[in-house]
């Protein structure tokens, strides 16, 4: 009679507590995880490919019970109509979007990064409570300054252009705190101090040393400020509203004006907004999930 295997019990157990400390990238996937991917995928882009799918058929595809998903052969036609349109200037919209956004975000990384390098290395009176204050600014909805900032806007003549849109948006809360962060995490005091040590000044130390080290988080901020900007609708409509030279927001938004709403139109000009959102996800997706990796595993 052979004695009972005790090693087997042990290995098992060995394995499981092996699998619990292992890290998420050496764990190797199953079938749920790639199903439920795959659903998360399939629920999160529907709408967009639905919007497409309008986007490419005639009036008659909304009324169908169930809705059509297969994709018609007037996407070109609605496109053209989009452009076309005489009280609609949504080439001009597609064009003014993409110059506030761009000027927005290179000033956002700009600043943001800058005066985050401030508040985690420098040191100077009242930076705690100067923090704290940026801080308490992400609590309060900025609705509630919509009309304050009109006000400003129009004494300074700017109502109506493209300055009322850029300027309050040059410098953002979130990214100054998010840029402290983490250049905290991120740059050592030691490597500033021997910087320093070899004669390098303030700016020559965030040019050569912080700004490395930041290009991720600049990624995921850049990315997360060029889409906010991009989608702006309500700020945009309240100060460039009946203008010639709307943002695609409101360009998308004056295709749904009037008594009667041609959709397939409205979700053509929406699909083409969308287009420059799914070019800057593809170029810089890298650079985001890397962004989003290095944060998450700091201390």
């Amino acid at each position: 009679m052979t004695a009972p295997n005790t090693d087997a019990p042990e290995r098992t157990r060995r394995g499981r507590y092996a699998a619990v400390g292992r890290a998420p990238q050496d764990t190797p996937a199953g079938i749920g995880t790639y199903l439920l991917l795959a659903t998360s995928m399939i629920f999160a882009a529907f709408p967009l490919y639905w919007m497409f799918v309008i986007a490419t058929s005639t009036d008659e595809a909304l009324a169908q019970v169930p809705p059509t998903v297969v994709p018609g052969s007037r996407f070109l036609t609605n496109i053209e109509e989009v452009f076309s349109s005489q009280d609609v200037f949504f080439a001009a919209g597609l064009v003014n979007s993409f110059v506030v956004s761009t000027v927005v975000t290179a000033s956002v990384l700009f600043f943001c990064s800058l005066a985050g390098f401030a508040f985690a290395k420098l040191r100077f009176r009242g930076s705690r409570v100067l923090m704290l204050f940026v801080i308490l600014t992400l609590t309060v909805p900025s609705q509630l300054g919509v009309v304050a900032l009109y006000i400003v806007m129009g004494e300074l003549g700017w109502n109506g252009t493209l300055l009322a849109v850029i300027v309050p948006g040059l410098v953002s809360a979130f990214g100054v705190f998010y840029m402290r962060q983490v250049i905290v995490g991120s740059v050592p005091d030691e490597l500033i101090e021997s910087a320093r040590m070899d004669g390098a000044s303030t700016l020559r130390v965030y040019a050569s040393i912080v700004l490395p080290t930041l290009r991720p988080a600049l990624a995921v901020l850049g990315l997360l400020t060029f889409v906010a900007t991009w989608n702006d609708y309500q700020w945009p409509l309240i100060t460039l509203g009946g203008t010639d030279f709307p943002t695609s927001m409101v360009a998308v938004s004056d295709l749904a004006a009037g008594n009667y709403v041609v959709y397939r139109r409205v979700l053509a000009g929406a699909f083409v907004a969308t287009i420059p959102l799914l070019i800057m996800l593809v170029v810089g997706g890298r650079q985001i999930v890397r962004g989003i990796m290095e944060g998450a595993v700091k201390s």
